[in-house]
């Protein structure tokens, strides 16, 4: 227990170096993000392109995670600044604060100051079907009490928030058990489908109208106010605080829903429904900055391509001295294999999102998840070569007289070189498939059209990263299967 406790802390500080070891993102512009939902990322591109107009360079990374995610990567500098709700800044973050000590002091001894209020509130509601609602007599919240068969399902964030179903249910002391979570977008289709009864809205949500889904009234008084603000660590630049300081009290109720209208139902992207409004706001057009279809592929390619080479490269120059250590040395084979296998049980989400606190979001975090589930296959098709190589042959090299490196070199390996590369393809392979996720934690690559269509419920979207990424896949296997009829005939017989 001791030492595969020493190997896995030895592992953690390895996937660290070499994570602080990579490109750093430069700290010579803003960093503005975003969660997963169409109005974050529309308010991230609006603070994006309102402080470049006053020449501030900013960059905006989409798409970073829930609630916790963003406020956690803000105070740990990953990121600079982004757009929170007050009622989940107070309530879901905060929480109550101490005897004598205000909100305002609250957020000062956590080093985050609000730069402005945006103008629009965003409320958390629930809501169902009209259809269902007046069969059953649905028009408050408290209404749900008397329907305990109501199948409910919500958004994965609300499902845990105290300022979501875990505090709703207690407050209106609700009956229902079988609740799902789910994400935002498909928890829509769902309930337009009947699979669901009722789910979590935000009240700017253009569907609410599309669907012509009804709205329970918070008859008791449960969710607070959510007014929209920017908030930023209080070393945010002044310059950059008085830029976005322009946006005070500038977006309206009935802008913000016309914007994820144009977004969400006319297919618009979230950049020129920014710009548009951004021109609007302060009377004079930008030019459009906006990539085609094919730079943005070749662009996606290279951030995947970056990070399972990087990741994979890592794994390799770590993943074979441990084989091979394994393979010398029995009791040491059950630590290092068993400590490799229990990294490769963590979910892959749960893994990239722990790595958010040691290493911020981005490239970094992605690349150090990436190379901890490429080590096994490496780690235990090396230890499964060496161990398979028939003993007469073992027992010639001995006889020989070679020494422990001369054999390792000129025998050992060459005859394991079918299993290693097996296990350096399968590592490959994973790593292309899991790098998707990366998109979630700011890392970009094919995950990115991917995370984006998913929101949008657009398909073309979606395969614009999961078919480049299939073929990429594809692609790397045959480049490995040639590389094995190429070394094959000198590594010894098949």
């Amino acid at each position: 227990m001791k030492r595969g406790a020493a190997l896995a802390a030895g592992l953690l500080a390895l996937f660290a170096c070499v994570a602080r070891a990579a490109p750093a993102q430069p700290h010579d512009h803003i960093v503005i993000g975003s969660k997963v939902f169409t109005e974050s990322v529309i308010l991230g591109e609006v603070a994006q392109q309102t402080l470049e107009r006053a020449g501030i360079p900013a960059v905006h990374r989409r798409e970073l995670g829930g609630t916790r995610v963003l406020f956690d990567a803000l105070r740990g500098g990953a990121i600079d600044v982004y757009a929170e709700y007050r009622g989940t800044l107070y309530q879901e973050l905060l929480g109550d604060p101490p005897q004598g000590i205000s909100r305002a002091d609250q957020l000062d001894r956590m080093g985050i100051i609000v730069v402005t209020e945006l103008g629009f509130q965003d409320l958390y509601v629930l809501g169902t079907r009209a259809e269902l609602a007046a069969r059953d007599g649905l028009d408050r919240i408290s209404d749900l009490a008397n329907h305990p068969e109501l199948h409910l399902g919500f958004s994965n964030e609300f499902l845990d928030r105290a300022d979501g179903w875990v505090g709703l249910k207690r407050f209106y002391q609700l009956p229902q058990r079988n609740v799902r979570g789910l994400d935002h977008q498909l928890a829509y289709r769902a309930l337009v489908k009947g699979e669901l009864d009722v789910t979590d809205f935000y009240s700017t949500d253009p569907e609410i109208v599309r669907y012509h889904l009804k709205v329970l009234r918070d008859d008791r008084g449960f969710f607070p106010d959510y007014d929209a603000i920017l908030i930023a660590r209080r070393d945010f630049p002044a310059a950059a605080r008085a830029a976005l300081s322009s946006l005070q009290g500038r977006i309206s109720t009935e802008a913000m829903a016309g914007m994820n209208a144009r977004v969400a139902l006319d297919s618009q992207s979230e950049t020129e429904v920014a710009r548009e409004f951004v021109d609007r706001l302060f009377g004079e057009r930008t030019s459009t900055r906006g990539a085609s279809r094919v730079a943005d592929l070749m662009h996606y390619t290279v951030e995947h391509l970056l990070l399972t080479s990087v990741s994979l490269a890592a794994a390799v120059l770590v993943g074979l001295p441990l084989g091979i250590l394994a393979a010398r040395r029995p009791r040491v084979a059950r630590v290092v294999l068993g400590t490799t296998g229990v990294v490769q049980t963590i979910p892959s989400l749960a893994l990239l999102v722990f790595m958010i606190p040691l290493l911020g979001i981005g490239f970094k975090p992605a690349v150090a998840a990436l190379f901890l589930y490429s080590l096994l296959p490496i780690t235990r098709n090396t230890y499964s070569g060496l161990l398979d190589i028939p003993r007469p042959l073992r027992e010639s090299a001995l006889a020989l007289g070679l020494t422990d490196w001369a054999r390792l070199r000129l025998i050992e390996l060459p005859l394991a070189t079918r299993s290693v590369l097996a296990g350096i393809k399968t590592a490959a392979v994973i790593n292309i498939g899991t790098a998707t996720l990366g998109a979630l934690i700011g890392a970009g690559g094919y995950g990115q059209p991917i995370l984006t269509g998913i929101r949008l419920n657009d398909i073309g979207m979606i395969l614009e990263g999961a078919i480049p990424a299939a073929l990429l896949a594809l692609l790397v296997q045959w480049g490995f299967d040639w590389i094995e009829r190429l070394l094959l005939p000198r590594a010894g017989p098949r």
